[in-house]
């Protein structure tokens, strides 16, 4: 009988040396072939000492102590079951969490908002039941598996309380929110209105926060966005919702297929943010591990955007000699980030750098203006990308292919205001992601 198997009563029975393992037969599990994916996301980075919580949240050697945190954030998909990560990346010391709650926002858009529908509220839990989680530094905690109603372009809330506090000043977060979020004293994660609380404070900044998961449909599947403040969404309105990304969500959801409407957005972009050199949050040739290969296989990760080279080309020397270097790099970089993606079957997408040059604007000067179109011509060009998105050409101004057409610039001739960020998202041909449905050869 050693190694013999039948199959009865939908297990599969397999006798390995007298002992009987009992395991799920195919037909079992093509009726549970869900997938846990995300559908928000922020990157996490060391919070810089001028977005740190104002006082009294920050006593200087502890941050949020005995402190409610209530963040809101947007989801990209319908979900029954979700769960929420935590992250302490960054952190100096470790993050004891005391309890944490998710509801729904009072107001119908609700971004921003202090209030919550007091019926929603569902209490989250950790390693089986468990209340509070204590977070090593570096570490990540992903909650229990929480029961709960969310749509689509919707807004949850989630309210976090800390007993004791963070000690130091090094803390894991999100400073480009673009976001209110809401501070009070004691344990409050239940309460119907933050906002009304006596010493309360606001903030646009998230804290912690990393994820949110659903547990989906095998169909499903996300689009991972690289990028830097313009895909962080400067320039767009606080509390709005209107970033390029979120307006590229709108039309997927408003495609009318299936196919399109699954797809989660999930920005992992971050102000000031280089390809190849640290600064605000890692570099993204190194990050590309963390905030997008990392999840596992089912994860859903089919498609990954990298909009991002600006700042590596605006905060390098003018010289000659430097720019050709800094741009040779950024392709070679670009390169490995393709190799890298393709390794997990994952579509790699490219997108032209914009245009950043204007009076007062550093960034725009002649040497790195040259650097810009070259790195944009091989974008374009070279076929390694398998598909490019060409914003640069879709937000120029047409006389003055140097300058955003001054209708979408915010002001400041680098970043897009939300009609210019409107542009950004009709520039994505929504075909690419029906071609790449599968994700690529792994060998590309």
């Amino acid at each position: 009988m050693f190694g013999s198997s039948f199959t009865g009563f939908g297990l599969k029975n397999i006798l390995i040396t007298g002992v009987l393992l009992l395991c799920p037969s195919s037909s079992v599990l093509a009726k549970n072939s869900n997938q846990w994916i995300d559908i928000w996301g922020s990157m996490p980075q060391l919070v810089e000492p001028e977005n740190l919580p104002p006082a009294p949240y920050n006593g200087g050697d502890t941050v949020f102590k005995n402190a409610t945190l209530r963040q809101t954030v947007y989801t990209t998909q319908d979900a029954s079951t979700i769960r929420l990560s935590f992250s302490n990346a960054f952190g100096g010391s470790e993050l004891p969490i005391t309890a944490v709650t998710v509801a729904l926002p009072a107001s119908r858009a609700g971004a921003g908002s202090g209030a919550i529908k007091p019926g929603t509220i569902k209490t989250v839990t950790f390693s089986g039941g468990q209340p509070d989680f204590l977070i090593p530094n570096g570490a990540v905690a992903v909650s229990d598996p929480i029961k709960f109603q969310v749509k689509a372009q919707s807004v949850l809330t989630v309210t976090l309380y800390l007993a004791s506090g963070q000690a130091g000043q090094s803390i894991t977060g999100h400073p480009g929110s673009r976001t209110t979020s809401w501070l009070a004293p004691g344990n409050l994660v239940s309460a119907a209105n933050l906002s009304s609380t006596a010493g309360v404070a606001s903030t646009d900044h998230w804290y912690f926060l990393s994820s949110i998961e659903a547990y989906q449909p095998e169909r499903a599947s996300a689009l991972y966005l690289v990028g830097d403040s313009i895909t962080d969404g400067r320039g767009s309105t606080t509390n709005a919702n209107n970033r390029w990304p979120d307006q590229l969500l709108a039309r997927l959801q408003e495609a009318g297929r299936r196919s399109l409407s699954s797809i989660s957005v999930i920005n992992q972009a971050a102000g000031g943010n280089r390809v190849l050199a640290d600064g605000l949050g890692p570099n993204a040739l190194g990050r590309i591990e963390r905030d997008v290969l990392a999840r596992p296989p089912g994860s859903g990760v089919r498609y990954a955007l990298i909009f991002e080279g600006v700042n590596d080309i605006g905060t390098a020397p003018l010289d000659q000699v430097s720019q050709q270097s800094v741009g040779d790099r950024l392709i070679s970089a670009y390169e490995q980030m393709i190799t890298r993606l393709h390794s997990h079957g994952i579509a790699a997408f490219g997108a032209t750098i914009t245009s950043m040059s204007g009076p007062g604007q550093a960034y725009g000067e002649p040497e790195r203006e040259k650097t810009r179109m070259r790195v944009n011509e091989w974008i374009r060009r070279s076929g390694r990308f398998d598909a490019v998105v060409d914003f640069d050409r879709a937000v120029r101004d047409q006389g003055n292919k140097t300058m955003l057409d001054e209708r979408w610039d915010s002001g400041d001739h680098l970043h897009l205001n939300p009609e210019g960020y409107r542009v950004m998202a009709e520039a994505v041909d929504l075909e690419i992601f029906e071609r790449f449905a599968d994700g690529v050869d792994r060998y590309l």
